[in-house]
């Protein structure tokens, strides 16, 4: 069966899992990749034995991130695809600054972290790259396929009408947000495949929300109860599906998608 007519009404990327979106206008979706520089990098809240010759899935509890350290989403980022360059502004003002790839600069965002939340560590703060030596990209994902998150605006309204006061959708931190379809469509098409231009994707698993979605995402005050609220309410805890790159494609904003359900 066809869905109805749909369009992409944002695209973001997360260049370091935890902290703040970075919009896109458009971007090239290439098959078994996410995003470019989405979830690129982590900082790692303790050690992982992370080894980024042969770079692994860990949970994210290893990582610094919004379900645990709400403190992230007080911190509005910035991040430079060309210089790999991180900036992080607290309260209107850089507070620290560096490029990725030295030593030097992931050291100034470590002691960033060391002084932002001392309490909330379990060691020294370190910044993982999932640069590999393979070329393609880790991606430090809440799951260990390479997915793009996906985001049905519909299906955040019918969160906001049961919280009954405005939830905003980067509360989900997904990757594209779709408007146009009916609220909970998205899981229709479980198997099925979008869209976009040239691009296509593979629906492959629904998103089960956890407390990150609790926390304001410009506050860092956690001041809804979704997960709770999507299980009492719709009897599921899950909102947007994971979709694999399948063929290549550019993407852009207000560009169309085309769907066919996975029944």
């Amino acid at each position: 069966m066809t869905s109805p007519p749909a369009r992409i009404e944002a695209l973001c990327r997360y260049p370091v899992k935890g902290l703040s979106p970075q919009p896109l206008p458009r971007t090239t979706l290439v098959p078994g990749r996410t995003i470019a520089a989405d979830r690129l990098y982590a900082i790692e809240n303790g050690p992982t034995g992370f080894d980024p010759a042969a770079p692994a899935y860990f949970p994210k509890i290893r990582f610094l991130m919004l379900m645990r350290n709400e403190r992230l989403a007080a911190l509005r980022t910035d991040y430079d695809e060309t210089s790999h360059t991180l900036s992080i502004v607290l309260e209107g003002r850089e507070a620290a600054r560096g490029d990725l790839r030295t030593k030097e600069g992931r050291l100034a965002i470590e002691a960033f972290f060391r002084l932002y939340m001392p309490d909330e560590l379990n060691g020294p703060p370190k910044v993982l790259s999932g640069e590999a030596p393979s070329g393609v990209p880790h991606s430090f994902s809440d799951i260990a396929k390479k997915v793009v998150s996906i985001i049905n605006l519909a299906s955040v309204a019918a969160v906001e009408a049961a919280v009954g006061q405005p939830v905003d959708p980067l509360r989900f931190r997904g990757n594209i947000h779709v408007s146009g379809w009916p609220a909970w469509h998205e899981f229709d098409l479980l198997g099925g495949e979008l869209s976009i231009g040239k691009a296509r994707l593979k629906v492959v698993k629904r998103i089960v929300r956890c407390a990150a979605t609790n926390v304001d995402p410009t506050t860092g005050i956690r001041d809804l109860t979704i997960p709770t609220t999507l299980q009492q309410t719709f009897n599921h805890a899950d909102c947007g599906i994971y979709a694999e790159v399948v063929a290549a494609g550019d993407i852009a904003v207000g560009d169309a998608v085309g769907a066919n359900d996975g029944a």
